[in-house]
This record gives structure tokens, sequence and C-alpha cells, in this order.
């Protein structure tokens, strides 16, 4: 096999990075002619929009051979808007060429690419570009090199002793338009040979075993130094100018000589790292080979979709051109046609999923479109987009109704409108950009959540904790295959990470949290995937809810690292404006002519100040921002404030639960949730066995020790929810616990339980003590049960029943999150003409009088509204009579309600829904399917006329049988109801046989 190198080319803008691969390509003999950017000729700038702008947008690649090495070359975009497109790139190089320019120095946004390469650690090689203008100092660049990048730059370019200079001549003379011409430059090995002691010193002390080599033998072997290379110990550095190809040969020979070349096993791997489109709109997956071979119509596994698609061409461009190939070996990068499920950053086969980008937009921007254009198919042609470009966050507001997006900066978005209008013809204006924030837990917590309207059921229970920032999220499943199938299991997680989960604070994305499933449930019958997806999104809602209500969560912000340089006359007025935007900062550092400052700002109250920089300085000042990460938020109150947002009113994200009684579905707030949980939380389980194993330690210790072992609770939270089979407790459980044991814990845990008396209906009900709570959640933070639950700092609660508003954290006022156990008042909906349908009773009886099968229906809901307690009312529509204007009348103890002209009982039972659905518990009886979508979308219950038909028929048997217990009509005497015993004592004192004592 061939060897294969694939190399990248970074550098900040207007470095002279695609002059650089111009003068590659063309020394090389891949070009004839270099193209130059000023021009518009270059030969990797293949876009018309990047020709216009002179800058490079999208990474593209070239194959060039260099001896016996075949080099892939990929171009990267170096302007700091397109740095997620670069970032993407690194994830399939071998080596890299950063590029800094000797003009400029060191920039900004060059230190950015330094900490991207050794983050990815990728050996790289650095070229010093236009080194022919006036006023470039080599050693001061030298100088700049060891400071802000790396002490173990070192140059290549320089290290034969005796020649001019400062015991050092260049040891290469380009100038050939062939790399393999007449004057090549010197090898490794003899600059080696050659060398004088102050170079090879320098280059031996870069790492340990170098050193012992060098002081033993007095020089270093190539392997020596390209292992050095290859694990980051050392940087080669060449100056030279690209435009006049000078040095270009001197770094192409160290690329040759001193690259290391990876070897990849025979097992099939892949790393994609671009999705683009062709001229004919086909969709390609450009990706690096790294084991193996693919060959066309091989089927790729690892899509989003878990199923396996077929390769139908696959591709090796160089340029805009490209060549078909029937295979690609390990080591090529080329691009796929056919699959249509493939993202960045995906690993198939052998290779893993890429770690979340560094590099991530800050700003979101609303996009405006002209009026009468069809917002919903410009969603759709956006996604293609987002394809390509994952960091734009495409997302469709639904209560604003607009399309946002995140972007960032001005020359992406100047670069976007003008793809829009290429693409799809649609003529596009960004609004103001807004900070992106986000949302995260700060101690542990269950979210728990259960999904059973009628005929549908699903329970699932999550563990969330707060994982380390900018880790993002991190989904895993510790729950007994016993307790839920491993296919429910795998489906839950995918709903987990299907999904950007909002915060319940101001809707921003949740992040850097671990979230675990520990438990769960499903039915043989009635559960479906979609129940899963519901109980598992309303999990982690309830869950950031309770968190929330304790004070253990915050809102996060994004926040800029930062180097500012400014004369020393202004350093004053810098760091007043520092002060200003709550920047931490070091102090002033003279660096020249300059004084430098660094630290770390808000990137909301820095986003423009690069303006007054250039205005009060007068050009002379530079300030180069990188994103630090996201940290807590310094104005929380004030965001919160602004965001206007109500996490129980997000109709989207339901943060309640639904069960089912009676034949009908119900939602329970959040808050009392747990109450109603059918599956034992395995954490609760966890920490009494804790407990227990604690007791008889103690027992032990005090030498009260009978014999008899309390089980200790085993395992994780698998270990403790695999327990959960049912069956009775005879004598003790399987942890060696009597049943009056257990009872007491439980007893102890939650209160006593209220146990539901045979006439009783409804769910289980557990009392629930919130001081007990609230002292469970104090030993959480102390305590690790079996490594259930790791602890963290809680806010501690007041222990009332009544409605409690708990802070925000961090903002000082109160949230609007609430535990409300007010009972509300009780309405029940019936749409008459859709149950006089749905019965076959009032179906016959309409085809003889319709008249008289209204009345019937409305006696029979006199008789259920008499039983239920609740407000009834029925509703008739009357849309077709002309100049109706509606009435509502009593008739007995309901309402009945005729609709105006034009208004279908439909409409006035949404309408209703909608007014009233907050604020009371609402339930609505009908079978209409689209009516039942948009009431539940209003948060009501829901009931089908053969619900309701069912619970009326056992209404009415309940009423005959308590109308059966009522006495007998005729007379009554006066001890006839007493009991016998009783009435005989009483008849023997009428008879005098039992004489009672007077008082």
């Amino acid at each position: 096999m061939a060897k294969r190198l694939v190399m990248g080319i970074l550098a900040h803008v207007d470095a002279g990075k695609t002059t650089l691969s111009e003068g590659i390509l063309f020394e090389t003999g891949t070009i004839r002619k270099m193209g130059r950017v000023d021009n518009r000729d270059a030969y990797l700038d293949t876009y018309a929009l990047e020709r216009e702008r002179g800058i490079t947008i999208f990474s593209k690649q070239a194959v060039f051979e260099l001896g016996d090495l075949s080099v892939t070359l990929l171009d990267t975009p170096g302007h700091v808007d397109f740095s997620a497109e670069m970032e993407r790139t690194l994830q399939v190089l071998d080596c890299a060429v950063l590029v800094v320019s000797g003009a400029d120095g060191v920039q900004g946004h060059t230190e950015t690419l330094w900490k991207l390469l050794k983050r990815y650690e990728i050996p790289t090689f650095v070229f010093v570009n236009k080194m022919d203008q006036a006023g470039t100092d080599r050693e001061a660049l030298m100088s700049q090199l060891h400071t802000h990048l790396d002490e173990n730059c070192v140059a290549f370019d320089r290290g034969v002793a005796g020649a001019s200079g400062e015991g050092a001549v260049t040891i290469e003379n380009s100038g050939s338009a062939d790399h393999c011409g007449d004057r090549q430059p010197m090898m490794i090995e003899k600059i080696l040979e050659t060398a004088d002691e102050e170079w090879l010193e320098a280059l031996a002390m870069c790492e340990e075993s170098a050193m012992e080599e060098y002081l033993e033998s007095g020089t270093l072997k190539v392997e020596r130094v390209r292992e050095m290379i290859r694990t980051r110990k050392v940087f080669p550095c060449y100056f030279g100018s690209a435009l006049k190809l000078d040095g270009v040969d001197g770094l192409l020979e160290g690329i040759r000589e001193l690259a290391p070349c990876p070897a990849y096993g025979k097992e099939f791997g892949a790393k994609v790292f671009k999705i683009s489109r062709d001229a004919q709109g086909n969709r390609l997956t450009h990706m690096k080979i790294t084991g193996g071979v693919l060959c066309v119509k091989d089927m790729i596994d690892g899509c989003e979709t878990g199923e396996a698609e077929k390769v139908n061409q696959i591709r090796v461009y160089s340029g805009s051109k490209f060549e078909t190939v029937n295979e690609a070996e390990a080591g090529m990068i080329c691009a796929v046609m056919g699959p249509t499920q493939t993202h960045p950053g995906q690993g198939i086969g052998a290779e893993a999923e890429s770690e979340l980008p560094l590099l991530e937009p800050v700003l979101t921007y609303r996009l405006m479109f002209p009026e009468g254009g069809d917002l919903h198919k410009m969603l759709g042609d956006l996604r293609q987009l987002e394809e390509e470009e994952p960091e734009l966050h495409v997302v469709w507001d639904e209560e604003l109704g607009e399309i946002q997006a995140q972007v960032m900066g001005e020359v992406q978005i100047e670069v976007l409108k003008s793809l829009i209008f290429e693409r799809f013809g649609t003529v596009v204006e960004f609004g103001e950009g807004n900070i992106v924030y986000k949302e995260r837990l700060t101690a542990p917590v269950e979210g728990v959540g259960h999904f059973e309207p009628l005929r549908h059921y699903a329970e699932v229970h999550l563990l969330m904790e707060p994982a380390e920032r900018g880790s993002g999220l991190q989904f895993e499943a510790d729950c007994s295959e016993d307790a839920l199938d491993r296919n429910w299991q795998r489906l839950i997680l995918t709903h987990l990470e299907e999904k950007h989960h909002r915060g319940v604070l101001t809707g921003a994305e949740i992040t850097d949290m671990k979230i675990t499933l520990i438990a769960g449930r499903a039915h043989q019958k009635h559960t479906e995937g979609g129940d899963f997806r519901q109980a598992t999104y309303r999990a982690v809602r309830q869950g950031l809810c309770e968190a929330c209500a304790v004070g253990d969560y915050e809102l996060l912000e994004p926040f800029y690292e930062f180097r500012l340089e400014v004369p020393a006359e202004s350093v004053g007025r810098a760091m007043a404006d520092l002060d200003r935007m709550q920047a931490k900062f070091s102090g002033p550092e003279p660096e020249g002519e300059r004084m430098v400052l660094e630290g770390s700002a808000p990137v909301s109250l820095m986003r423009d100040y690069q303006r007054e920089v250039v205005s009060y300085t007068r050009g002379r000042g530079r300030l180069a921002c990188t994103l630090k990460g996201y940290f807590p938020c310094h104005n929380a109150e004030e965001v919160v404030e602004s965001a206007h947002y109500d996490a129980e009113a997000d109709l989207y994200n339901p943060i309640g639960s639904v069960f089912c009684a009676h034949g009908a579905g119900f939602v329970v707030p959040w808050d009392q949730v747990k109450s109603y949980m059918q599956v034992e939380s395995p954490i609760a389980k966890a920490l009494e066995q804790a407990r227990a194993a604690e007791q008889e330690e103690s027992a032990e210790f005090s030498g009260g020790y009978s014999g008899r072992g309390l089980g200790r609770a085993s395992g994780g939270l698998s270990g403790a929810s695999s327990g959960n089979s049912s069956g009775n407790y005879s004598g003790a459980s399987s942890y060696g616990v009597t049943e009056d044991e257990l009872e007491e814990i439980f007893t102890r845990t939650y209160g006593e339980s209220k146990r539901r008396l045979p006439n009783e209906s409804g769910p289980r009900v557990v009392e629930y003590d919130p001081q007990r709570a609230e002292q469970i959640r104090r030993n959480q933070r102390t305590r690790t049960a079996n490594g259930a639950l790791r602890g963290g700092k809680r806010a501690d609660g007041n222990g009332s029943n009544d409605s409690v508003i708990h802070s925000v954290p961090g903002t000082g006022r109160p949230g609007y999150l609430k535990q409300n156990s007010a009972k509300l008042d009780e309405y029940l909906l019936v749409d008459g003409y859709n149950i006089l349908y749905a019965w076959d009773e009032l179906r016959e009886l309409m085809q003889v009088t319709l008249d008289g099968a209204r009345h019937r229906l409305m006696d029979m809901l006199c008789n259920y509204q008499g039983y239920r307690g609740c407000h009834l009312i029925v509703v008739f529509d009357a849309y077709k009579v002309p100049g109706g204007t509606g009435s509502v009348s009593d008739y007995h103890n309901i309402h009945v309600v005729y609709t105006k002209e034009a208004e279908t009982a439909d409409q006035y039972i949404e309408k209703f829904a909608h007014e009233m659905g907050r604020k009371y518990r609402v339930t609505v009886a009908t079978s209409d399917g689209l009516e039942q979508l948009i009431i539940r979308g209003q948060g009501c219950l829901l009931m089908s006329a053969k619900d309701l038909e069912e619970d009326m028929e056992r209404v009415s048997r309940q009423i005959e049988e308590e109308r059966g217990n009522l006495p007998k009509p005729g007379k009554r005497y006066l001890f006839a109801e007493v009991e016998k015993d009783l009435a005989e004592y009483l008849e023997k004192i009428k008879k005098g046989e039992i004489t009672l004592e007077s008082e």
C-alpha cells in the first residue's frame, strides 16, 4: 500500500495561506501556473464568492505526489467567522502547516489555531510567510513563536556552521519551478551531519531522550527527530515568501522526510468531516478512510437512523475537478455519494464519534424573508445549509413564528445571504444578533416522566448530574434489562440525543450534564415508540424544574478570552473600559511600544468593543478575542426577566406527566409527579439500603448484633432496580429485612401511606412529607449510596406544604416555579352531536326525533353530574341557523350551550379550553381526532365518547346499588333499625326483666 499523508494548511486571514497552497501545487508539478488571490484565479478558490471576496470560505482538497509519498492537501478557511469549518477539517489531518505572517507576527487567531492543533494532537510545521516585505525581523519573529506558541519551535532552514549570519546559513535555495530540479534543498541527514552545536543542542533540549542521545553520540538520528515531531515535542519552522516561492522547497523537503505517516488497520473505519452538494444538487459526504477499504456499492453503518446506506459513487477531488474510483484505501480523502443521514464528526465502522467542537457561535439572529414567502419551505431549504454548517442551529420558534439561526459574525452573515439567494433564489435579511445563553444543573437530581393516556404507557426515571464545563450532554444507561428491555433503553437514549432540550429559566438549551437512564417501565400491549419519547422529554423537564425550585440551577453566558494591545498612553482608558465590562484581566505588560492586557469578559459586553479600540487608539490598538466557554451569567436576573419565558406555558415542552384514571388521561403537575410514579425510584431504594447497612454496622459496633444480617446494597443503580420484580413478601425480604421493617423505613422516608378503601377510585396517593423530603436532600449532600447519587450543593427548603416560590439562583428574585396543592374546580365539556352520533342508543333515537335524542342525552348527563359534582357543559352546534346569536341556558343541574351562527361546537370548546384550561381542571368528551389533538395541546384532559359511555354506565350501576341500600318505604318503628343484640337488651328493659339503677 502506498504511503499516504493528509496535510492541512491553517492561518490567520491574509497570512498568505492560499498563496502557499498555490506554491506547493506549483512546485510539485500539480498545476502549471500559479494563481493569485488578487487575480481571482487561485486553483483552490473554486467558488465565485471566494474569488470575489478574496477569502477561503469552504475547505478544499488537492492531491499531489511528493517522492514516494501521496499527499492530500486540505486548504482551510482563515477568517474567524468560518472557524467551525476549519475545526471540522482538523479531525482528519495527519499533520498541519501553520502559516504566520512575517509582517504581522503571531496574531490572536493564530494562537487560537495553535490551541486547536494542541487539542487534536496534530504534528505541526510552521511557515513564516511574507519575509520579503520590508521591516520583517527574523529573530523577533522567532522570539514571538517561542513566546506565544511554544518554546520548542526550531528553525529547520538554518543550521550549517560556518556561513553568514550568527553562525548559520540558509540551507536551501529555491526559485526552481520544479521541486525535483537541479537546486534541491539539503536533505535532513545532511542537516544533522553538518549542523552547528548550538542548533543541535537547541533541538536536543526539546526532549529528554533526545538530549541523552545527543550527549552520547554528538548528533541525532532522523528517526529520533521524526518521532519528536510526531509526538509534538518539536515544531520545525521555515521562513520565506510563498508568492516568490522562497522557502517552499525547504518546507516540502521537511514534510517529505519528517512528516509522520500513520499506520492503518485492516478493519474498516471512516471519519466524516464535511457535507456538501455538487452543482447538480447531489449530497456528498466527505470522509477520510481510517482503516480497511471502502468500495462502491458497500453498505456503511453508523448513520443517524441506525440503518445501513449504500455507497453509490466515490469521488476524489482535486480543486474543482474530481475523478471517480471504485475503491478508497486507508489514508485517502474522498467524497461519497449515496448516504443521506451522515453528519460532520460522525465515526463510521471502527472510528469513534468526534468530540464537540471548541469553537461555536455565540449570537443568534432572526431571519427576515419577503412578505408572502413560504416560511416552512424556507425552513426545509435552510436545513440543507445546516447539514453543511451544523453550527447554524436553524430552529423554528413556534411562539414567535420565525426562523432563527446562530452565526459567528458579520462576514458569515453576508456569505449566508449570498448562498441562500444563489441556491434558493430568496432574499433574506438578518435581524439584530442576540446572545446565545445556556442552562445547567449544579447538583444531581432525579427526573421522572410518565405518559399514560388511554391505551398508551411509558415511564422513565433519569439521573441528571452536572458535568465538567464544556463537556456538553452525555447520555448512558444504567438500568437492568429485567426491568426494561434493551430495545426500550436504546430508544430512550435515542430520544435524549435527538433533541436540543430547553431549560426552564429562559428556554435556552441545556448543557454540561450527564443524564443516566436508571429505571423505566413499558406495557406489553399498549406501549408504542412515541410513548417513550413523551415520557423521556417530560422526565428531563421535570428534573430541571425540581433542580430550579431548590436553587441547584444556573444560567450560563459565553465569555471571551481576549488579548488587548494598546499604546502606553491609552492603557488607562483600556483598563477603565475592561472594569466597566466586568472583565477579569492581568495587569498591563509592556511588549515593545505597546501595553498588553489579557483576560476574559462576557461576550454581551465586549462584542462591539473592537470599534472602540480602533477609535480611541487611532488605529494603533488591536483586540483579539476567542471563545473561552460558558460561565455563570453576570446579570442573570435581567436576562431571565427580559426572556419572559414560562416553562409551564410551553406547550411544546411540557413539564408535567400524563396518568390515566376512569378511562381518561389527566395531567399531573411536575411537583406532584413523584407521588404518582408506578416504578420505585432506584435512588431512594439505594439510599434506604445504604441506611440499613449503616444501621447494621452500628449494631455490630455496639454489640447488639443478633446474627441476622441486613442485606447490603449491591452493584450500582442497575443492581437496585433489578429487584423490582413483582411478588409477595413472606417473612424477610431478599435484603434480609422483614415486611414490618420495610414498612417502617417507608414511613420514615415518605410518611404514612394512605391506603385506598374498596369503594375508592383513582390512582394510589402517597402523603408527601416535605420536611422529610428536605432531610433526604440534606443526606444526599454527604452520603453516597453505592455510587448511585453523588452529592452537590443544595438549597434549604422551608418545610412548608403551602404554595412556595423559590428564588432563581443568581438573580435574587422569586422564580415562576411553585408547588401548588390547591384543589381546582373541575369542568366537563361534552360535544353534544358527537356523542349523539357515537352512541348506538341515541343514534337510533335521532332517526325518530332529534329533539328527543338531545333531551335524552341531557337527562343522562344530569344524573352523571349529580354523582360527579363537576361543572358540566353540553355544547350543540347551531352554526347553520341564519342570524343565530347563540344561547346558554341551565337544564336542571347542567349548562346547555347552542353556538352562534358560523361557530361550531369544536370552535367553542377550543376557545373555552384555551381560556380556562390553565385555571381549572378541564375535561373534554369527544371522539373528534383533530379536536382531541388541539385540546391536548391546551393542557386539558380527554375522554372519548366510548369512555364517557362506559363511565356513565358505571355511575348508573353505583347509583342503583346505593338506592338498594336505602330503607324500604312503609312504617318505621323505633328500634327497627338497631342491631339484634341491642334490640333484645332494650326489649328486656321494656318488659322489666332488667332493672336500671338510678343515677
